[in-house]
Order: structure tokens, then C-alpha cells, then sequence
């Protein structure tokens, strides 16, 4: 039987609101938020407003009711939206997908740990051993995850640094058998800055906080995270999280999952590498660059398994091919410190993308034989960052954005544009619906030999030194009449923009002031710096633009849009 809320909770879907406009959609969406109601539907699009705290709405009472219940039959909920999903997959035997989109704080991990809960609760009701198993490393998998690719921002103290696309594939009978997870875009700038009110990654903290002393004399920490250059900015800041308890946790999962404990202890060793990386200071003797503590050099080669010397060559040199000469040409202090800082950077995003590869080695699908066992279908949840605007915007934050713009578009393509044309098609009175058309900013990044990734390959690609206002010139020579940019140049009296260095991008959720410092951008540094590292060369742009790829492909089947808005202030 349906179960309706009162009116007095406003709207349960905004879709019957007898007027549509801001004023009544967000005096209906606060009303919801004040009676205890955080969730709206939209059709069948889900909006979520966090409440920043613990509500008893996700217990097994809940998850009972929404089972195999019609998307109508119940109030308002993620749970209706993962059943809704999981009936499609089942029925249709077709692979479906749940975008989860809003802004930086919004709780879309949240919402997508909740989702694999759903799932693993209403599956296996034969209770087999290897669905149990399966299961239970899908959702220790995130505890992992969190731990390196989560951190405290100064909107959430378990903020994800990374996008994920998880996979979760099922057989003919709905049962969890396996998943893949692709990671995209890790914010690995974080690794050696933070901005104030902000941490690194939990990882550091929680072995610092939680290895016990004989762990941490191995790999030659103490336990005071004020010792150690990478951390130290958010050394004293106070957060909801526990990072003794979650060392120990997060080791659990990992055994749960499937790491050997040779494999957890390099993993130490990797993180107390990066953390005496920090550490590492430079002098100059006359022109020459020294490292001025050398015992560290020792310590990092010893957790690295490499020799002293080679540790200290690609600190303090780059190897540059010039025709059939190779020669070594030695960095400058500030050079050193660059390659010091994409050395760290380098290292931990090979960590994490290692983590990752190891835990979809263990719960990906094996030896699985359609013949013999029926179709394998899939539901996919996208959980990415959401639109950031900080004081200062870097590269990260650059593609963060442009990744909720392309989200942007295909929400306005799925929702708007298609459904007003399939009215227009079967002659339903419609009225029409104006909406903002996001292409243009989307253009306005990606459009080849115009947009601003080009324009920064460019730049990159030049031989010869490469400066700041080199590059902000080419933005505003090339880009000087698109409505959505603007730099101090372009607009005199506009005194919040600095000359020579901030250009502004007006997106679709606000605008953003990026200062860019190329020289220390991690495309520069490392194309410079990576054949001394023996770092990867290749392209940022080519990461970025495999995600939205994906994005996109993955929603050419029945699908489902799970859409988060921010908390109301």
C-alpha cells in the first residue's frame, strides 16, 4: 500500500507545485528541511539537502520498507532511487547507473555508501559464502579509499579528494559477484599544501595518530605531526574524525580485503617516505644546490629500497636530451624544491592508484562464464567531486569545476532538453521551460586551439622558459571577448583581480578567481622536472578527458540520476 506524506511536510515532489519559480522551489525545499525531510524527489531525479548530522533513517526498518516498492510508493529517499536502479537492472537485465552531483560538502560519498548498503541488504537472500564475501569487500573497499583519497576541507572533515566511478556487478539472480573501481583526477597538490582550516590526506595522520611505537621507529616517525613539513598546516586543526581508531579500522579492511601484511607495511613505508620528503631542505654552495640533511636522504632511500646516491642525483638533477646527447643538468635551489614537492606528489597518486588496482584485483569477477551462468549485469554509482570555490583556486579545483559542468549539461540534456522535445513530439500542451545552457563555459574550457586547456598545453609545450604572464597574455589575447572570462586587463576597475596574475571563469554555480602560477603548476613541474624522477610525462589532459568520457558512455542504458544540492544557509 502507498504511504503519502501530509502536506504539511510542503512537497513531496516538486513536480506538483502548482507555481515553479526559485522563491516557491526553495521555500518548499526549506519547509522539507525544518519538518525533518531531507529529501525531494523531481520526478525521478532525487534532491538531498545534508543535514551534517546522524539521522535514524538508513536502519533495517527503513531498508524493508522501501524493497522492491515502486519509486511513488514511498516518501522521498536514496533508498528509493537504489531499489528503483536495482529493479530496473533485474528486470530489464540491463546495466543502469546512479550519478550522484552537487557541491563540495553536499555528502555524495555519503549518499553512495548508503546505496551500496541498500544493495548488499536487499541481495543473497539464499545467504551464499561467496555473496557474503563479495559484499563485504565492496563496502570495507570504501573504508580504504577514504582513508587515502578523503581529507578535511574546511566545508567537511571526511571531504573526497578523488572521483570514483564504481562498478557493481551482479548475476542472473540479482546477487552481488564481483565490482571494478576507476579512480579519476586524485587531488594530489594536497599531498604538500593545504589551504588554512585544512588537512592532507587522513592517511598521514592516522599513522601517525595510530601505528604503534614500534611501527613508527621502523620507519623513523614520531608521533608529533607538527615535526613534519607536508602536515604541519593542519597539524592542530580538531576534527570529528578519530584517526588513532581509524588506523586500526582501516588496517582491518585492508586485511578483510585481501592485502598481505608485507604489502600494508610498504604501504607505511611509502607514507613515511613522503612525509621525510617534506622535510628535505636545500642550500647553495656558490651556484651549487646541496641538501643540507643528509641523514634524511638515507632514511628516504632506506623506505623506497633504493641507493642513497640515486635518491639524492634526481633531487638535485634532470636529465635533458639534446639530439643523441643525454647530459645531466643541475637543478637550481628553487628547481630542486619544485622537483622535491612532484617527487611526493608523484609518489602517493602511484600509491593510490595502486591501492586501487590491488582491491579491484581481489573483488573483480573471476572466471565468470556467461554460457553457464547467465548474463552479468551491472549498476554503476559515479561519485565525484563537487563545484569548489576557494580563496585560491588551483589547477585542481580548475577541473573539478569543468567536471560539474559537463554533470551540468548532461542534467539539462537529460532532464530538460529531452523530455520538452519528446513532449513537442507526441503533442502533449506543454509549456515551455528557459534554461541556462551551459556550453557555452564548457566551450569555453575545452574548445580545441581556443579553450583553456589548450591554450595551457600550449604553453607547456613551448620550448624555452614559459612565465605566468606569458600565459595569462594568451588567455586574455585569445579569450578576451567570451562573456564568462575576464582578467584585470580585460576589466580595469575590477580591483578584486590582480594585473599578471588572476583571470576569472563565471560558471554556472558562481564565479571562480584562479591565480595560476604555472611555473608550479604539476603539469610544468613534472613534464621538466620527470625524466630526473623518472615520473610519468604524459599530459594532464588526457586523465581529465577519459573521465568525462566515461561519464558520458556509461549512460547509454536505462539509467537513474541521484542529484545532491548544498546544505541550506
Amino acid at each position: 500500500m502507498a504511504e503519502q506524506e501530509s502536506l504539511e511536510f510542503g512537497k513531496a515532489d516538486f513536480v506538483l507545485m502548482d507555481t515553479v519559480s526559485m522563491p516557491e522551489f526553495m521555500a518548499n525545499l526549506r519547509l522539507r528541511f525544518e519538518k525533518g525531510r531531507i529529501y525531494t524527489f523531481i520526478g525521478e531525479v532525487v534532491v538531498s539537502v545534508n543535514p551534517y548530522k546522524l539521522l535514524n533513517i538508513y536502519g533495517r526498518d527503513t531498508i524493508e520498507q522501501y524493497k522492491g516498492r515502486e519509486l511513488y510508493e514511498r516518501p522521498p529517499h536514496l533508498f528509493a532511487i537504489a531499489d528503483a536502479a536495482y529493479k530496473a537492472m533485474k528486470r530489464r537485465s540491463k546495466d543502469t547507473c546512479i550519478v550522484i552531483s552537487g557541491e563540495s560538502g553536499a555528502g555524495k560519498t555519503e549518499a553512495s555508501k548508503y546505496i551500496m548498503q541498500y544493495i548488499a541488504a536487499i541481495t543473497n537472500p539464499s545467504q551464499r559464502a561467496e555473496v557474503e564475501r563479495v559484499k563485504n569487500m565492496l563496502l570495507k573497499s570504501n573504508c580504504v579509499l577514504e582513508a587515502f583519497g578523503n581529507a578535511k576541507t574546511n566545508r567537511n572533515d571526511n571531504s573526497s579528494r578523488f572521483g570514483k566511478y564504481m562498478d557493481i556487478n551482479f548475476d542472473f539472480k540479482g546477487d552481488p559477484i564481483g565490482g571494478h573501481i576507476n579512480n579519476y583526477l586524485l587531488e594530489k597538490s594536497r599531498v604538500i599544501v593545504q589551504q588554512p582550516g585544512e588537512r592532507s590526506f587522513h592517511s598521514f595522520y592516522q599513522l601517525l595518530q595510530g601505528g604503534s611505537d614500534q611501527i613508527l621507529r621502523s620507519l623513523h616517525l614520531q608521533k608529533s605531526l607538527s615535526s613534519y613539513n607536508y602536515i604541519r598546516v593542519g597539524a592542530q586543526l580538531k576534527s570529528s574524525i578519530n584517526d588513532a581508531a581509524e588506523f586500526k579500522v582501516v588496517a582491518e579492511a585492508m586485511k578483510v580485503i585481501g592485502f598481505k601484511p608485507e604489502e600494508i607495511q610498504t604501504v607505511y613505508k611509502i607514507l613515511a617516505a613522503i612525509l621525510h620528503l617534506g622535510n628535505l631542505k636545500f642550500v647553495v654552495d656558490g651556484d651549487t644546490p646541496l641538501i643540507d640533511n643528509g641523514k634524511v636522504v638515507s632514511i628516504i632511500a632506506e623506505l623506497l629500497s633504493t641507493k642513497t646516491d640515486m635518491v639524492e642525483k634526481a633531487l638535485l638533477y634532470r636529465t635533458v636530451a639534446t639530439g643523441r646527447d643525454i647530459i645531466d643538468k643541475q637543478h637550481t635551489e628553487q628547481e630542486a624544491s619544485y622537483g622535491r614537492d612532484a617527487f611526493a606528489k608523484a609518489i602517493y597518486e602511484r600509491l593510490f592508484c595502486w591501492i586501487v588496482t590491488r582491491i579491484n584485483d581481489i573483488i573483480e569477477v573471476k572466471n565468470y562464464d556467461t554460457t553457464v551462468h547467465g548474463k552479468n549485469t551491472v549498476i554503476g554509482v559515479l561519485d565525484i567531486y563537487g563545484f569548489e570555490i576557494f580563496d585560491n583556486n588551483s589547477f585542481e579545483q580548475f577541473c573539478i569545476n569543468y567536471c560539474n559542468e559537463k554533470l551540468q549539461q548532461l542534467f539539462i540534456q537529460l532532464v530538460l532538453k529531452q523530455e520538452q522535445e519528446e513532449y513537442q513530439r507526441e503533442g502533449i500542451p506543454w509549456k515551455h521551460i528557459d534554461y541556462f545552457n551551459n556550453q557555452i563555459i564548457v566551450d569555453l574550457v575545452e574548445q580545441q586551439h581556443k579553450g583553456i586547456i589548450a591554450i595551457l598545453d600550449d604553453a607547456c609545450m613551448n620550448v624555452g622558459k614559459v612565465t605566468d604572464e606569458m600565459f595569462l597574455e594568451a588567455l586574455n589575447s585569445k579569450l578576451g571577448k567570451h562573456g564568462h572570462f575576464s582578467s584585470r586587463k580585460l576589466c580595469a576597475s575590477d580591483k578584486i583581480l590582480e594585473f599578471d596574475r588572476d583571470f576569472r571563469i563565471r560558471h554556472y554555480a558562481g564565479d571562480v578567481v584562479s591565480p595560476w602560477i604555472l611555473l608550479s603548476h604539476p603539469e610544468y613541474t613534472e613534464r621538466t622536472l620527470g625524466k630526473s624522477l623518472d615520473l610519468p610525462t604524459k599530459r594532464l589532459v588526457v586523465p581529465v578527458c577519459c573521465c568525462f568520457a566515461l561519464i558520458l558512455g556509461v549512460l547509454d542504458d536505462k539509467h537513474t540520476i541521484f542529484l545532491r544540492v548544498p546544505f541550506l544557509r
